[in-house]
């Protein structure tokens, strides 16, 4: 076990019966990169049961916060989604991932793209005062099927604006976008269609997704990064990763889980 750290819950947070989060507590040693994802887990008969999870919280901050869903027969968040203030937890010591500005080509303005849970690397990224330095906008477009999904709404749009260090950029950059597909709601539809049909824009004041001087992160189901990057793909945007910087990146590493 000495790839892995072992933590002690600090707090846990129910947002609906299939979604909570958690926070834990951080060894001086992990270091990671705003947007970047670790292994975490439990131990379970001696052995550990571990699944890759976005790191929420931002990096200059003392405690780990996590966003999960709750899957009733799923290995790990069966267990997880009981965790109780005080429970040990296993936090890998390395955090990697594609979702890093490191890997996008300098642009204008920044459409960080999550469903459900794919949030997650999201809340660290409009955390970190180098996203504001960067871009112009920062535009967070969070996709669930029901409102009470929209996890963390509160803390985008009153918490941050309220911030110390980051109140001034989140009050001036920062956009947020929630969406919904299956109930009424200020914004209705599914991420890629609002993009298509440029209703997305129409509301937000910024012309449409251009190449030039756009960049994207992904982070959700399967078929949101299959459709996302199929609509980059088709207006000339290129695919960055951890070698090699582009104009939009996608993190694979946990669509499902």
């Amino acid at each position: 076990m000495s790839n892995f750290n072992q933590e002690r819950v600090l707090s846990v947070h129910h947002w609906t019966d299939t979604l909570f989060s958690f926070t834990t507590t951080r060894d001086t040693s992990f270091r990671f990169r705003n947007g970047e994802f670790t292994m975490i887990g439990l131990k379970v008969n001696d052995k550990p049961l571990l699944r890759a999870y976005s790191v929420a919280s931002a990096n200059y901050e003392e405690t780990l916060e996590f966003f999960s869903i709750k899957v009733p027969d799923g290995p790990l968040t069966s267990r997880l989604q009981h965790l109780k203030e005080g429970d040990p937890i296993l936090v890998s010591r390395k955090a990697t991932g594609t979702l890093v500005i490191d890997n996008l080509v300098s642009g204008r303005n920044l459409y960080l793209i999550g469903t459900g849970t794919g949030l997650a690397p999201f809340l660290s990224v409009i955390k970190d005062p180098e996203t504001y330095e960067r871009f112009e906008k920062v535009v967070l477009l969070h996709g669930c099927r029901r409102v009470k999904e929209l996890a963390y709404g509160e803390m985008i749009q009153e918490t941050l604006p309220k911030h110390d260090l980051l109140g001034e950029y989140v009050e001036k950059q920062l956009i947020y976008y929630p969406t919904v597909t299956r109930d009424p709601f200020r914004n209705r539809g599914r991420i890629t269609d609002l993009i298509t049909t440029g209703k997305l824009f129409d509301d937000i004041g910024l012309p449409a997704l251009d190449a030039e001087f756009d960049r994207v992160m992904i982070c959700g189901s399967p078929a949101l990064l299959q459709d996302t990057r199929a609509l980059l793909l088709d207006r000339d945007f290129t695919e960055g990763n951890q070698g090699e910087s582009g104009q939009f990146v996608v993190e694979k590493a946990f669509a499902e889980r």
